[in-house]
């Protein structure tokens, strides 16, 4: 996307005070981190974060107790004594941060800001996945009381080359040493280096001001911040959220799907529903080698693979015209053929009936855990391939929004590194 007038119609990102832990006063960055608040899996994977460290981030991002204002309130409390006590403390000087992630062969490289809001109701963010409003509200009141961005959204965009623009900043700043170097057990090395010259923070604004960003990965919490903007009168910190910018001509991202478990319908249920509706056969596992059979079908038209107790099918082939009764027809036809698309509209609401609700519904990144969970509840672990980010970025420019978690845009950026206080 190009504008005549970039510094209104374009990207704008600006330097902010990074908050970030003492390495002095914790066991250890790696110790802090956690994935996103969405892909920890509660609540053992909340237990297991707390325990690595007493300052994880999890204990901010997810804090434990009852009822939301309580669990509220107890992030606000541990916020205001970690920074009173030196735990986490603000850079002196305002920074856009290059942010580096590295492992085996992989790696991604790019600049967290505090974007202006103003740029979605331009068109500028472009959203590509639904949201849930009881999780925006849930996110929401804890922004609130911590008055703070505690982790970054992912966007992504186009560049023009590593030697133009942002890119020659970023590639130029990771040539020197960086503010911290630390490796989480998943085994990605994590580095962060700060922005400050007014030369290259110049470099970054004109080149950003003609850009348009989709988002990867945090709806959820891009739907808070504009919630909150529109709570507070501008000017404050509530116009600009917290987001990791990356340049996918130089670093693409990696796209998987996010898989369904169906908590309340067992495998049996769920296959003999499908009689008549979908071509239904068994496949040889193990997992992996379900899911390449999988992979091939996609490239047919629709496929999933359903799992639930030790054997694996294959779904293809849906009935033309149950498609055309079930799936809504004002929606372009890439988005009519989306995997996601017909699994909420024929599957999950004609076929099985079942609510897209928590209780009914767990969304979960990775495969292996879906299955043994599904295992574990006598559900159905729906597996699902994913979707090409060119489909995404092209749906997303139309202004059509895709199922909630059809996509898990990846690596995403570890939390607890760097954080946003709004006062």
């Amino acid at each position: 996307m190009t504008t005549s007038d970039p510094a209104e119609h374009g990207l704008r990102l600006i330097p902010f005070p990074g908050l970030r832990y003492v390495p002095e006063r914790v066991g250890s960055l790696a110790a802090v981190t956690s994935p996103p608040y969405d892909v920890v899996v509660r609540p053992d994977g909340v237990d297991y974060l707390e325990s690595a460290d007493p300052h994880n981030i999890v204990r901010l991002i997810l804090p434990q107790a009852d009822t939301p204002a309580a669990r509220n309130d107890q992030a606000a409390r541990t916020l205001r004594d970690w920074l009173a006590e030196g735990v986490l403390s603000a850079d002196a000087e305002p920074a856009l941060y290059v942010y580096e992630q590295r492992r085996a062969g992989l790696l991604q490289r790019g600049v967290v800001g505090a974007l202006a809001l103003s740029d979605a109701a331009a068109g500028i963010v472009l959203p590509h996945e639904d949201v849930m409003p009881d999780v925006v509200t849930d996110r929401a009141g804890l922004m609130r009381a911590t008055s703070a961005n505690l982790e970054p959204l992912l966007l992504t965009y186009l560049g023009d080359g590593p030697d133009q623009g942002t890119a020659a900043v970023v590639e130029r700043t990771a040539q020197r040493p960086p503010l911290f170097s630390t490796t989480t057990e998943d085994g990605f090395r994590h580095r962060l280096w700060a922005i400050t010259d007014p030369a290259d923070l110049a470099a970054v604004t004109s080149d950003l001001g003609h850009r348009q960003a989709l988002i990867a990965d945090g709806h959820h919490r891009w739907a808070t911040y504009l919630r909150l903007q529109e709570e507070h009168q501008s000017p404050t910190g509530w116009d600009f959220g917290l987001v990791l910018l990356v340049d996918t001509a130089r670093y693409p991202l990696q796209v998987r799907a996010i898989h369904r478990m169906l908590r309340r319908l067992p495998l049996a249920e769920a296959l003999a529903a499908l009689d008549g509706s979908f071509q239904v056969r068994p496949v040889d596992g193990p997992l992996p080698l379900a899911l390449e059979v999988l992979s091939d079908a996609v490239e047919r038209g629709n496929a999933f693979l359903l799992t639930g107790d030790g054997t694996f099918h294959l779904v293809t082939d849906p009935d033309p015209a149950l498609i055309e009764r079930t799936v809504r027809r004002d929606r372009p036809e890439a988005w009519r053929r989306l995997d996601a698309t017909v699994l909420h509209a024929t599957l999950l609401d004609t076929l099985w009936h079942v609510p897209d609700a928590p209780e009914h519904i767990a969304y979960i990144h990775d495969a292996e855990a879906t299955v043994a969970m599904a295992e574990r509840h006598g559900g159905t672990a729906v597996l699902l391939h994913p979707v090409r980010e060119a489909v995404v970025r092209d749906l997303a420019r139309q202004g059509v929004t895709m199922p909630r978690k059809s996509t898990s845009f990846g690596p995403k950026p570890a939390t607890g590194l760097v954080l946003r206080s709004i006062d």
